[in-house]
């Protein structure tokens, strides 16, 4: 699986999902992108935003815990760090997709592969 956030953000497309207000501290949200399903988190005043796919068995991941900068898969376990999408722990051995986030003029983009769309 590919680490989106090694990839040059000229060679992304940047998607409006939205208003920054809809994101405060603490708090994430669920987005589709052409059917790709994305959570976005602002951990102290960051956003950061990953596949919301576990690759363990391909549950869904952004509902399980977040401790720090980790997400706790809430079916198996498995963690994984949401600013790069690194696995940290089994059951999972493979990273999930860490997207590249941009927020301006009050809008928050998802930086998605040209050739995913």
């Amino acid at each position: 699986m590919l680490n989106y956030t090694k990839l040059d953000p000229a060679k992304c497309d940047f998607v409006e999902v939205a208003e920054s207000h809809e994101v405060q501290d603490g708090d994430r949200l669920f987005v589709e992108i052409d059917d790709l399903p994305v959570v976005i988190f602002r951990v102290g005043g960051y956003l950061y935003a990953i596949g919301d796919v576990c690759t363990h068995d391909d549950g869904p991941l952004g509902e399980g815990e977040l401790e720090d900068h980790e997400i706790v898969c809430p079916r198996h376990g498995a963690r994984f760090d949401i600013r790069n999408g690194k696995v940290l722990s089994l059951p999972a051995v493979v990273d999930i997709p860490a997207y590249p986030v941009r927020e301006s003029s009050g809008v928050i983009k998802i930086g998605i592969p040209v050739d995913s769309i």
